[in-house]
């Protein structure tokens, strides 16, 4: 992976780090990764926090589908279930494939850079 690519994800891992919206399995992973930049793990790290963001991120049907459940209205209560449900419809109708909250864009970040993530 040149420098760049290195850099570029390297700055993606802090903000999936960061985000309120990310879960402790993505954060620790993405630890991991930074931890093992540099080092004979980085591969292997790759790999895992690869496989972690591919599980995690939210694709869009999905997060609409939850924000219309009786679950995110539980979580959110019922007025943000329902501004979160119209803007996943506003983003999908905008060309949107996944989520667009701080942890779901880092994700799509790296995601997009799997390809130079596994290149030695």
């Amino acid at each position: 992976m040149n420098e760049i690519i290195k850099a570029f994800v390297k700055e993606q891992a802090e903000l999936l780090i960061s985000a309120d919206s990310c879960c402790p399995e993505a954060k620790a992973v993405a630890q991991n990764w930074l931890a093992a930049l540099g080092t004979d793990k980085e591969q292997e790290v790759s790999k895992k926090l690869l496989a972690e963001l591919e599980e995690d991120i939210m694709p869009i049907d999905q997060l609409i589908d939850f924000a219309q459940s009786e679950a995110a209205i539980e979580v959110f209560g019922a007025e943000m279930a329902k501004e979160a449900a119209a803007h996943g419809k506003e983003i999908k109708a905008a060309g949107a494939i996944y989520c667009d909250c701080p942890a779901c864009n880092a994700a799509a970040a790296i995601l997009e850079k799997k390809a130079e993530l596994l290149t030695r």
